[in-house]
């Protein structure tokens, strides 16, 4: 396919986002927009596998190989396995030297896991606990867009992860696809839908993460007293009341809000999220290739959680 390629000088970074959702989120792009007010900025709604090819491969050729340098994709939207069919989709159309730095991030999944998982570790170094290696985690809500990246992602430090949802199916499902992508058995899933059986899968935990949808509750406070004997660190992702931990504010910054357990609210994880979030979009515009993915954003959000480790 022929290819024009304009004057040097008028080239501009152009992010182009493509959202599984019906409607685009308007966060990613007003994250963009803040960072590269001078960038053009086109967006896709409702997006599936044959849209994409469609927009990539006529958002490769036009500004020449040159061009395709400062051309960008974000791939997002709720729905996290049509979001990664997409980015398959991207590594298999693109070929030198028309390849285009992408950047994947479903409704702020990896992103959100990556500072989640990076400040409890932090937290938990520095209160004297060593690593995650060795240690149990139990995600609550391990079965959602956050819960099973950040399940990966305790998996990846060592830890023994345990995976819950209400329905156990679910739970056992993602835990086998962590252990066969990280090559050790490690994850292991839970129903957890009853207050006994929350108790039960965090009755080991050293690490709790509520990583459920706002406006949940997932782990009750005589719950987490009753069971969590064990429990260091606790982190919750959620903002909106009720909260996914009962008793830990969303204002919480490595705070000890019950004796001998730190914890780690949403407006604590949300900044740094969205830190890291400005760091992917920087590494995006300023490389000429490559995928940025939830390992991406969690060595990016190590770096600044723990910059000595």
């Amino acid at each position: 396919m022929s290819s024009f390629s304009p004057p040097k000088k008028d080239r501009k970074t152009v992010i182009i986002f493509l959202d599984t959702d019906k409607h685009a989120s308007p966060f990613d792009i007003l994250t963009a927009i803040d960072l590269y007010p001078e960038a053009q900025i086109l967006h896709y709604s409702d997006v599936n596998l044959r849209d994409a090819k469609r927009i990539i491969q006529d958002a490769m050729f036009p500004r020449g190989p040159g061009g395709a340098k400062h051309t960008k994709i974000f791939i997002g939207g709720q729905d996290v396995e049509k979001a990664l069919g997409i980015l398959e989709v991207a590594k298999k159309s693109m070929f030198p030297p028309f390849e285009l730095a992408v950047i994947v991030d479903p409704r702020g999944a990896y992103t959100t896991a990556s500072a989640a998982v990076a400040k409890t570790l932090a937290l938990f170094k520095e209160k004297g606990f060593g690593d995650f290696n060795g240690k149990n985690a139990t995600v609550l809500a391990g079965t959602g867009p956050v819960g099973q990246v950040a399940s990966r992602l305790y998996a990846m430090e060592g830890g023994n992860v345990v995976v819950t949802s209400r329905k156990l199916q679910r739970a056992t499902a993602v835990a086998s696809k962590i252990n066969e992508e990280i090559g050790a058995e490690r994850a292991s899933g839970a129903q957890a839908s009853a207050p006994d059986e929350i108790g039960e899968a965090i009755r080991q935990a050293d690490i709790i993460l509520a990583a459920g949808a706002a406006g949940i509750q997932l782990l009750p406070l005589k719950v987490l007293k009753d069971y969590g004997k064990r429990c260091k660190v606790v982190g919750d992702i959620n903002a909106v009341p009720p909260l996914g931990i009962e008793g830990l504010k969303p204002t919480d910054n490595c705070v000890e809000f019950l004796p001998s357990v730190w914890g780690i609210g949403a407006l604590a994880i949300g900044p740094f999220k969205s830190q890291i979030e400005a760091e992917l979009f920087k590494r995006a515009v300023e490389s000429s290739k490559g995928i940025l993915d939830y390992k991406v954003a969690y060595e990016i959000a190590k770096s600044i959680a723990l910059p000595h480790a």
